[in-house]
């Protein structure tokens, strides 16, 4: 990035702890990430992103960056890039509802599981931002902040995030008084005036506040009430 000092650079996401594991023999190494995890509205979204010693080499990873420090624009050209050089990535979601029924911390793991288990070829290790993942059986390192130190969780950040980004904007189609394509389901005031003036869409977290203190407005058909 033009204007980066050498200590500035020294601080962006690189290949070296994903380069140890190779070195111990993991081969197959694995970033995960999620996106959506403090909305109130919308799914939470994990990608992993598989990189071997052959892909260290790409470009790519020398420009990913943690998601929430990239404009819109600038995340779709690297998730095009990052999907173009993995060895695998994958994506998946976990909706509202089942955010409710389990609680996000186990949506979140959920999703992340379920994004490792479609890597083809499978991972050998595993590079969390935060979440450990105690029953999917393979090492694992979760880091706080991952994705501001390991290329490969950086480009899972980016995958989830720009994934989510799409599905709020299709449900903004849906559900225009609320304007998810502006703030993606989180509870900036424009959002929360929205729900205090129309109550929660079929896509509100009801376990989440405020919407949960809004529960005596719910209809018994919320999809009929916004067709």
């Amino acid at each position: 990035m033009k204007g980066e000092t050498s200590s500035s650079k020294s601080n962006l996401p690189s290949l070296q702890v994903e380069q140890s594991l190779w070195e111990r023999g993991f081969w197959r190494v694995a970033g995960v990430d999620e996106a959506g995890r403090g909305a109130l509205a919308g799914p939470v979204v994990a990608a992993a992103v598989l990189i071997t010693p052959d892909s260290r080499t790409a470009p790519i990873w020398s420009s990913v960056r943690d998601s929430k420090l990239l404009s819109p624009g600038r995340r779709i050209q690297l998730a095009d890039e990052i999907r173009r050089m993995a060895v695998a990535w994958a994506v998946c979601e976990v909706d509202a509802a089942t955010i409710d029924a389990i609680g996000i911390a186990a949506a979140t793991r959920r999703a992340m599981q379920e994004a490792v288990a479609a890597l083809s070829p499978a991972a050998e290790y595993l590079l969390i931002d935060w979440v450990r993942l105690p029953h999917i059986g393979l090492p694992q390192q979760a880091q706080a902040g991952a994705d501001r130190i390991m290329a490969s969780v950086a480009a899972a950040s980016i995958l989830a995030k720009v994934h989510r980004d799409q599905v709020m904007q299709e449900y903004d189609r849906r559900y225009p008084a609320y304007r998810f394509a502006v703030h993606k389901g989180y509870g900036v005031a424009v959002h929360r005036t929205a729900i205090e003036r129309f109550g929660p869409c079929p896509i509100h977290r009801r376990t989440f506040a405020p919407i949960a203190r809004r529960a005596t407005l719910f209809d018994t058909d919320e999809d009929a009430r916004f067709a």
